[in-house]
């Protein structure tokens, strides 16, 4: 099973930067072909950029992109909701739901988590079911009851939908602050989550359990070749195209 690296842009950037950002990695990319061959390489840019970078990978279908969210319905009166249909007509192949800056600054619960994964599989997408432990959590020795809980909760029922999700840990306090969890603390998690997911999903061992908090170029490597780590979601380090692939290069 390839590493899949994702760059989730956040809130970042003006048109020209998104389009600078991609034609960058697209020429890094076309020099070293080595990484495409043990990753898969996914850049989730913020809504209105979506259709630059999708133009920019024409023709490069190994690059492949998706968005950072979808709503919860599929279409109608959700003034400022992007439904998922929506993002598929714009060739999104993913979308990230349930991150934790979501799930804290918009209040979202593990069921609207569900249902927007539920609708990325509808319209075939990947759903990218972010779970995470806050500090005071882990401190509490709470981290995997929370990420259980989470998983619980966020997982639509699957029997409908041909397809796999992925799951992205990123612990809370790990996340935009250079805070890293310890190879020790990844990996117990990583086995804890393909544990929980024996009975949530069809086929458990396909599924790619992504890390994300604080992941760079400097300790990617180590983390990459964690037992479990099938990936990375890359947030800040995203934002440079040679953080972002000398990310990918470190994948085993």
């Amino acid at each position: 099973m390839k590493k899949l690296i994702a760059g989730n842009w956040k809130m970042n950037g003006s048109m020209e930067n998104a389009r600078a950002l991609i034609a960058n990695i697209i020429n890094r990319l076309e020099t070293d072909e080595d990484v495409l061959k043990k990753c898969d390489i996914l850049v989730c840019p913020p809504f209105l950029h979506i259709p630059a970078v999708r133009h920019a990978i024409y023709g490069f279908p190994e690059l492949r992109f998706g968005a950072q969210d979808c709503s919860a319905y599929e279409n109608g009166a959700h003034t400022g909701d992007v439904s998922a249909s929506m993002l598929r007509d714009s060739s999104c192949s993913y979308v990230i739901v349930g991150h934790s800056e979501r799930r804290q600054y918009q209040g979202e619960s593990d069921a609207t988590v569900a249902q927007k994964a539920a609708q990325a599989l509808k319209n075939d997408m990947v759903p990218i079911i972010c779970v995470g432990e806050t500090e005071e959590e882990r401190e509490k020795g709470l981290a995997q009851e929370i990420v259980d809980a989470q998983l619980a909760g966020s997982i639509p029922a699957l029997e409908p939908f041909h397809d796999i999700v992925v799951i992205a840990y990123e612990p809370v306090w790990a996340i935009g602050t250079g805070k890293t969890a310890s190879v020790d603390d990844v990996a117990e998690m990583h086995g804890f989550i393909r544990e929980q997911l024996d009975g949530k999903v069809p086929a458990p061992e396909k599924v790619r359990i992504l890390y994300g908090g604080s992941m760079k170029p400097e300790n990617a490597g180590e983390l990459l070749s964690t037992e479990n780590v099938d990936g990375g979601l890359i947030g800040g380090a995203s934002l440079s195209a040679e953080s972002f692939l000398a990310i990918a290069r470190a994948a085993g």
